[in-house]
């Protein structure tokens, strides 16, 4: 899975700090914290129509990352609003939007890691793109990566910081092993996600995914358990294994980029009958028009 650039996306109008600008003109400077450590945390965030699902909520988890980092200045979900809306109107977007959304602790006034540099910020980056979603609808390829998701008396993976190096190096084997994304065990070797989206097994016409354990809260993956509920879908949150995921009737993968995409091959192994499942595409297609009712409204 290679996403390829949009020409719509030529140029862009994208927002620095409440600066305007260019793509081409755009920049962070080499003092700010993203630069100097991966001292930020981030949303994705998808636009339909005007509206943006869950659209709270990841606010709600950029706050809460931004918290956990002690960063001393949070701006308001007003305030990130009112900028997302600048950005949104100057590129005139409306409907098959992603937007990324940095906050990065802000300027230092010299290099280093003590945050008592950081004298000016935070940095607020809003960066929205034509983008669809991502992932091939007929089936992704998935391999498993040596590279294990930190249990969180390491790293909290509830902290939805910009540091990505350990999905970047999984990211690495995938493409190394020409598979679409990489899938990331715990450091118990159960599952934990892939590279970049939470991941659901069914067996039976039951489901079960992992517990927060050694993966981030996901928005998708919250919803698609409400949507189980709502369905009278099984559904258990466990920890589960390798073994289990191989002898699985569906498997997909849960993201804002992606939204559902089905799985039908795992470390050479056929998923199920090999193709996208009925289930699969049942909650697919809840999703998106759960997500379009019920996204929250951010342009007139």
């Amino acid at each position: 899975m290679l996403q390829r650039f949009d020409e719509r996306n030529r140029d862009l109008i994208v927002n620095i700090g409440g600066r305007l600008v260019h793509r081409d003109e755009a920049g962070v400077s080499p003092f700010d914290s993203s630069v100097q450590g991966g001292d930020a945390v981030w949303e994705g965030l998808r636009v339909y129509e005007g509206r943006i699902f869950g659209l709270t909520a990841h606010l709600d988890r950029l706050r809460s990352s931004a918290l956990a980092l002690a960063f001393t200045s949070i701006p308001s979900h007003a305030e990130i609003i009112d900028e997302m809306r600048r950005t949104l109107e100057a590129n005139s977007m409306r409907d098959g939007v992603h937007i990324r959304l940095t906050l990065t602790r802000g300027l230092k006034v010299t290099s280093g890691m003590d945050p008592r540099l950081n004298q000016a910020g935070p940095t607020l980056i809003v960066l929205a793109e034509h983008k669809p979603p991502v992932y091939d609808r007929s089936g992704l390829t998935l391999m498993t990566s040596s590279v294990r998701r930190p249990p969180p008396d390491c790293l909290d993976p509830k902290i939805h910081h910009a540091n990505l190096i350990p999905s970047i190096l999984a990211k690495i084997e995938a493409n190394a092993a020409q598979a679409d994304d990489a899938l990331m065990l715990d450091t118990r070797g159960f599952i934990a996600e892939t590279n970049a989206t939470h991941v659901f097994g069914v067996w039976n016409g039951a489901l079960v995914t992992s517990r927060l354990v050694a993966c981030p809260e996901g928005i998708t993956r919250e919803t698609i358990l409400a949507l189980c509920g709502d369905l009278g879908i099984a559904c258990e949150v466990r920890d589960w294994s390798l073994t289990e995921l191989y002898r699985a009737d569906e498997v997909f993968c849960t993201g804002t980029m992606g939204e559902l995409a089905g799985v039908t091959t795992v470390d050479g192994r056929t998923i199920g009958a090999g193709e996208v499942g009925p289930m699969t595409q049942r909650l697919a297609k809840a999703y998106t028009a759960h997500a379009r009712e019920h996204a929250e409204p951010i342009l007139d």
